[in-house]
């Protein structure tokens, strides 16, 4: 089952000679319970595929399907909803609110929603991302590792349709990075979550099961997943 694809999508910025297809007809679907790093030089459209996949954009033409859900169907007011309801983020910047302790941070998904939490899943959630003797503390008390287990914790707790991630590791160090990346392989194996992340490293995307390259806003490359160095050679084959 597809929880997201997409058909001949394409995204213009600007009108005639100065015009930037930066989608220039795009078709994916993405199964559940898979992995996919989405991988391109700067300007490939990678970022603008992800805003496009999670609502957050608009496309010039084709279509995006996520959860069952045509987004063209879908006014300012069904988008938020889903995703408030379906979908998860983590972002490179933690986006974590600064007066709410971890654990306020980890259930606002649900409060903003008016939803009970399933306190199983949240203890399971924090024992997962090793937050137990944190959730009292506020974002500025934690390290940026820390931040962003919180991120992911918040990214699930509500069971997302998919979780998007967005250069996840960007602002984190190596070892903060496996940390973040094993938790987004383990939300795969073990709960079964469907995540599409986009990145520019070699070692997160290494973590993947499938890999996607962009090139100029169409699809360059679509298959299994590689380790780093085998990442690192399909970039340079493709340019």
């Amino acid at each position: 089952m597809n929880i997201v694809s997409t058909a001949d999508l394409r995204r213009t910025y600007g009108e005639g000679e100065t015009a930037v297809h930066a989608l220039a007809g795009v078709t994916l679907s993405f199964p559940a319970a898979q992995f996919t790093a989405i991988m391109g030089p700067s300007g490939s459209g990678k970022s603008t595929l992800m805003h496009l996949l999670a609502g957050l954009d608009k496309p010039s033409s084709g279509s995006v399907v996520v959860d069952g859900q045509e987004l063209a169907g879908l006014g300012d007011s069904g988008l938020t909803a889903l995703r408030r309801d379906r979908l998860g983020f983590v972002f490179q910047a933690f986006n974590l609110v600064p007066v709410l302790t971890a654990e306020e941070n980890i259930k606002l998904p649900l409060t903003l929603a008016g939803k009970q939490v399933d306190q199983a899943w949240f203890d399971k959630l924090v024992d997962t991302v090793g937050l137990r003797d944190r959730l009292t503390h506020r974002p500025s008390e934690l390290s940026g590792g820390q931040q962003q287990r919180v991120a992911v914790a918040r990214a699930l707790v509500h069971r997302p349709a998919v979780l998007f991630a967005d250069e996840p590791t960007g602002n984190l160090d190596s070892s903060s990075s496996e940390e973040v990346l094993g938790l987004l392989r383990q939300a795969v194996d073990e709960f079964d979550q469907t995540v599409i992340m986009v990145t520019h490293e070699a070692a997160a995307a290494s973590v993947a099961d499938r890999l996607v390259v962009l090139r100029d806003g169409v699809v360059v490359h679509d298959g299994a997943g590689q380790d780093a160095e085998g990442v690192l050679d399909l970039m340079k084959a493709v340019g």
